[in-house]
């Protein structure tokens, strides 16, 4: 019998899949441990374990303690946000697309400050469901805006329309909390995007937006491959291209919608995250998707311990250190040829 080939282009894209995937694993794992262990105070190993297995009797168990929802809501929020970003570049061919600059991340944001500035929303559960509804308006209204024209809604037209719509509801969301002193400050606060605060009461309604927006995202992969071939060839291999659509630009917004509620809007990572990995992982989206959620929630829980390091004892919100990240990134994409799509 002839023995498996263990060379060739298969075996080490197999070999570099495998590889990929230990790595991410092993950066989640570093990602959780040195968010735990650094911040204002410093921890040691003896404190995070005494911290996860009982009440906390000291400082430092009590500083772990804080801690531990914090990284929870960074790796929720950083999987949530790689996996939108990767499923809006795979569902538009768009090596630009992410909810921070499409507009999703600001749709949900201004739905929620009207939310609460003029409605006086409590409830957490309403507030997902408002940010979701903004954030879908936004990207509708992003794609309306870009397909105007010759040559529809091209990557470039997306980003510019993205970049102005995100401006105009900034600005509005804005309007919308001068008046309010009595909110002013927490919106603002909550509008520059992180993750300090965290609260497992606050966690917890999101969970489920979070799991069926992961579940309709992974489940698009084979879709996105296909539409990655070109609408008229997944139409003749037999794909539903709207139903496609539906599924992948629903997955997105429900994520990008459910993050924003729960800890503001937070850029670029959707951006950064789906590049990288197809840098190591190839271009099948069945496996860029599940490795955007893992490098984006690593990127975001060390983009959170950056924040807190870089100005201790205070801190810097994690939104700004990944605008900080991304925004180079951005500009090298927009200069490369290869911009006009995936």
């Amino acid at each position: 019998m002839t023995p498996p080939r263990t060379t060739g282009p298969l075996a080490q894209a197999r070999r570099r899949t495998l590889t990929g995937g230990a790595a991410l694993l092993v950066l989640l794992a570093l990602a959780v441990f040195v968010s735990l262990t650094f911040g204002a105070r410093d921890v040691a190993w003896a404190d995070i374990a005494a911290a996860l297995t009982r009440a906390p009797d000291t400082i430092a168990e009590a500083a772990v303690a804080a801690r531990i929802p914090r990284t929870a809501l960074a790796l929720l929020a950083g999987a949530a946000l790689g996996l939108a970003g990767a499923a809006m570049q795979g569902l538009t061919r768009n090596p630009l697309a992410d909810p921070g600059i499409l507009g999703t991340n600001a749709g949900a944001a201004l739905a929620v400050v009207i939310g609460l500035a003029w409605f006086g929303m409590e409830s957490a559960t309403l507030y997902v469901w408002i940010a979701i509804l903004g954030a879908g308006l936004a990207a509708a209204g992003v794609y309306a805006i870009a397909s105007l024209g010759i040559g529809g809604a091209t990557p470039l037209k997306l980003a510019l329309a993205g970049a102005a719509l995100s401006a105009a509801m900034a600005s509005f969301t804005t309007a919308v909390i001068l008046p309010r002193g009595d909110i002013g400050g927490l919106a603002q606060s909550w509008m520059i995007g992180g993750v300090g605060g965290a609260r497992w009461d606050q966690i917890t309604p999101v969970l489920p937006f979070l799991a069926a927006g992961a579940l309709a995202a992974l489940a698009s992969a084979r879709k996105l491959n296909l539409l990655a071939l070109g609408e008229d060839t997944a139409q003749a291999l037999g794909e539903n291209v709207t139903l496609a659509r539906i599924l992948g630009a629903g997955a997105a917004i429900v994520l990008s919608g459910a993050t924003t509620a729960l800890c503001g809007p937070i850029g670029f990572v959707g951006l950064v995250v789906p590049h990288a990995c197809r840098l190591v992982f190839g271009v099948d989206y069945r496996l860029i998707l599940p490795a955007s959620a893992l490098s984006g929630a690593a990127l975001l829980v060390l983009a959170d311990v950056a924040g807190r390091l870089i100005a201790r004892p205070g801190e810097v919100d994690a939104g700004i250190v990944t605008a900080f990240i991304g925004a180079p990134v951005f500009i090298w994409i927009v200069r490369q040829r290869r911009v006009a799509a995936l």
